[in-house]
């Protein structure tokens, strides 16, 4: 009987308390919602059952916490605290990536610019709640609405906020239905919504193409040193594909590299919300501190759109400013799906696909600019 009871006292259903099932239940959630709802399910799906996974209740001292050293989980998480997962992920997602439409109206890059403004607002926010300057950069890189760039940065300045603002950049990014067609519509008129973008762009060469990521690598990183394990990839990745001479190497880029890293990158992110070190006021703040953020990224973006539409006698649909977050494709769908609402005939997606481009970049250079000025 001893024995027994022993035994019972080392389960997890011994050891668990409220913050274990409450953060399971979140994990189910993500699973349901990837699965029933088919809310962003390559991202959620492998962080939800990282979430599940990670907190299952366990004894210490055995190495079975991805916050014990030794254990598979904490080998595996290394990829998220250096920074290797979100760099190969760039790789993939410049091999993926089309820059034709962005170079046929380069106006767009602007729009990409414009909504890296919620970063900069929400830092302000942040700090003035009272977070360590470190901390608030890490929170408020979540306004780019760009996963990898924001566990990178966060790796980079605040480790221990990796999983609240992980969390909290890939659910809004999933939420994209639901809190961008709101803004959009209380900032834009119907008339606005109506525009009509030319369909007949300048067609882009192939040796346009070819020159753009090497010229693309050397400005940004340039301008912004410490985002070259961000942009170097990406602009390595999207060179492999314009370049046609190799095909393999940017078809494995875009397939298997970048589909391995995702679920790497989700399960020991999701596995990292380890309830007694997840749950805290803070992770709260984060939660609320991003859904701001990613608010005034989409304001800003279609508010930029409406200014330069003063000055500019070819008006532009300023939805196409909200598709100035870098997440990357959902927000450009959003925007053409607002669109197609209000006219069936009015196809946006190519031109949002551009801002959503412009987006990756300027995202990743303003986490290189947080980085480089606060680790000095």
């Amino acid at each position: 009987m001893e024995l027994i009871l022993d035994f019972l006292k080392n389960t997890g259903f011994a050891l668990a308390d409220w913050r274990y099932v409450i953060m399971i239940a979140v994990g189910i959630l993500f699973c349901y919602l990837s699965i029933a709802k088919s809310y962003e399910p390559l991202l959620l799906l492998p962080i939800g059952f990282g979430v599940i996974v990670g907190n299952i209740p366990f004894f210490k001292g055995f190495g079975l916490g991805i916050y014990e050293n030794n254990s598979v989980l904490h080998y595996l998480y290394f990829g998220v605290t250096s920074g290797l997962y979100p760099s190969i992920v760039f790789l993939g997602l410049g091999a993926m990536t089309d820059f034709s439409s962005m170079l046929a109206r380069p106006k767009l890059m602007l729009l990409g610019a414009a909504a890296q403004m919620g970063i900069y607002f929400t830092l302000l926010a942040a700090l003035a709640l009272g977070f360590a300057p470190k901390e608030a950069a890490s929170v408020a890189i979540i306004g780019g609405a760009d996963g990898p760039t924001s566990i990178f940065l966060t790796a980079k300045l605040a480790p221990h906020l990796i999983g609240p603002v992980a969390i909290a950049a890939y659910s809004y990014m999933a939420l994209i239905p639901i809190i961008q067609p709101p803004i959009m519509r209380l900032l834009t008129t119907r008339k606005e919504r109506r525009i009509r973008m030319p369909e007949d762009e300048r067609h882009v060469s192939h040796k346009e193409l070819v020159f753009f990521p090497i010229v693309g690598v050397l400005l940004c990183c340039f301008l912004a040193p410490a985002s070259i394990p961000l942009l170097g990839p990406f602009f390595f990745g999207n060179l492999m594909k314009v370049s046609g001479v190799v095909d393999r190497l940017a078809k494995t880029a875009s397939s298997a590299v970048i589909d391995t890293a995702t679920i790497f990158l989700g399960f020991t992110v999701g596995a990292s919300t380890q309830a007694d070190v997840f749950i805290t006021p803070k992770s709260l703040g984060i939660f609320f501190l991003g859904s701001v953020a990613f608010s005034i990224a989409t304001a800003s973006g279609v508010l930029f759109a409406k200014v330069m539409n003063l000055f500019s006698s070819e008006k532009i649909n300023p939805l196409l400013g909200a598709a100035g977050v870098s997440a990357v494709p959902g927000s450009a769908r959003e925007v053409h799906m607002v669109a197609q609402k209000e006219d069936p005939g009015n196809y946006l997606l190519m031109h949002a696909m551009a801002c959503n481009a412009s987006g990756v970049i300027g995202s990743a250079i303003c986490a290189g600019i947080l980085w480089s000025f606060l680790m000095r």
